[in-house]
């Protein structure tokens, strides 16, 4: 029973609201309040955007970026400079980083990052894929932008060390982000400065 909350179906909703990232107990019980006032088809509504995302939602084949479509818009469009391409860890990030303008190249994301702690080793992550992309294509730069954390750095490093000799121009976002911080939290000047300022590793 959620906090005292003896209505099966409310409190079932409640426990849902919690499992989900930086919802605590108090969040979840306003938010389950607020679409219990709320007209029944604000709550269909919203029920309905879930099942739809769930079930049209899959990953690009080529970049692993969220997308409705077999191949995302990011890496079908042809406007992109198709000469760089810059590894994040989640799609989250690839959203952040094409907002400020900055870059317009490609991506590839990993989902996720090397964490012995976590029992996350690189075969769990899209590296391999990377690596067969890398070999496939003729690109002048690879952007690593991983977070400024121990685990985005370890990931950061080991893909630098499989690419080895390649001729390609290996760069890090500069440290205009904050150290143990993630891209998503970052404002858009911050990474703007970030991409601008990124160095050859």
């Amino acid at each position: 029973m959620a906090g005292g909350i003896s209505v099966t179906s409310v409190a079932r909703l409640i426990e849902e609201f919690e499992r989900l990232p930086g919802i605590g107990p108090r969040t979840a019980q306003r938010l389950t309040f607020f679409l219990l006032k709320a007209p029944a088809e604000q709550a269909r509504a919203l029920a309905r955007a879930v099942l739809d995302m769930k079930d049209n939602v899959i990953l690009c084949e080529v970049c692993f970026h969220i997308s409705e479509q077999p191949v995302c818009g990011i890496c079908s469009s042809e406007s992109r400079d198709r000469s760089k391409i810059c590894v994040v860890e989640d799609s989250l990030d690839v959203i952040a980083l094409d907002r400020t303008g900055s870059y317009h190249g490609l991506y590839h994301v990993l989902h996720g990052a090397i964490s012995p702690v976590d029992g996350i080793g690189p075969e769990d992550l899209k590296i391999n894929e990377l690596m067969t992309r890398l070999e496939q294509n003729n690109f002048s730069e690879l952007l690593l932008a991983t977070n400024p954390n121990l685990e985005g750095e370890a990931t950061a490093m080991y893909i630098s060390r499989l690419i080895g000799e390649r001729r390609m121009l290996i760069t890090r976002l500069a440290r205009g982000l904050p150290v143990g911080g993630d891209l998503e939290y970052a404002d858009e000047v911050t990474l703007t400065r970030a991409i601008e300022g990124r160095r050859e590793i």
